[in-house]
């Protein structure tokens, strides 16, 4: 579409508060509803943390996204935040400390390297690590399956093609909606039983049958 209308796409298709903004929001809010309903008892405790854990990101993510509700309910930022923010939002992703954006440093290269370790190297050290893959299982943190790296991967690709500044918005409502089908549809099964099991490396056989679910208790 940027090629196409490159005004349309900046100005309405991908503007604050606009379709697709929304629909970044959507996956977080039904991720943070999924796992807050998995805490019951009896529960692992160490399942508890991961999923605490799992909500509080999704909950800064769509927080962020929103400017903290800024926009929604009509509220002025601080003068802080109308000083030290590029967009005088009340957001942390938009700082500038010193000259140098937060963004840049944190939100891009530091979490670029973050996603690319959890994509490419923690998938494969759960195949070939017996203890890893038994620390994993235990913690209930989830294992990306093929299918959501390779998505992701071509998400980027796809989005360096854009020739719009825009581009980030497309690009976060894609993460946020595979980062959705990493935790909801894990390569590896999720438990909160009280008692922590210990699983075997997923086979081929066993993934294709857990493809579609979650294991519940």
């Amino acid at each position: 579409m940027a090629y196409v209308d490159k005004t349309w796409f900046e100005e309405v298709y991908t503007r604050e508060d606009g379709f697709i903004e929304w629909l970044t929001i959507l996956p977080l809010v039904v991720v943070i509803g999924f796992f807050l309903t998995r805490i019951r008892m009896p529960f692992s405790p160490r399942f508890s943390i991961s999923s605490l854990l799992i909500v509080s990101l999704s909950f800064f993510v769509m927080g962020e996204e929103i400017s903290w509700g800024q926009r929604i309910f009509q509220r002025e930022s601080s003068d802080f935040f109308q000083q030290h923010n590029a967009q005088g939002e009340t957001n942390l992703h938009n700082l500038v400390v010193r000259g140098v954006k937060i963004n840049k440093v944190i939100f891009s290269q530091v979490l670029t390297v973050m996603i690319a370790f959890y994509l490419l190297v923690f998938p494969t050290l759960y195949r070939k690590s017996e203890t890893i893959r038994t620390l994993v299982n235990r913690w209930s943190v989830p294992v990306p399956r093929l299918y959501q790296v390779v998505s992701m991967v071509l998400l980027f690709a796809a989005m360096s093609l854009c020739p719009s500044g825009k581009r980030a918005e497309l690009l976060e409502m894609g993460a946020t909606t595979l980062f959705s089908l990493m935790v909801l549809y894990p390569y590896n099964p999720l438990k909160s039983a009280h008692k922590a099991e210990e699983y075997p490396a997923p086979t081929a056989h066993s993934s294709t049958r857990t493809e579609a679910k979650v294991v519940s208790d």
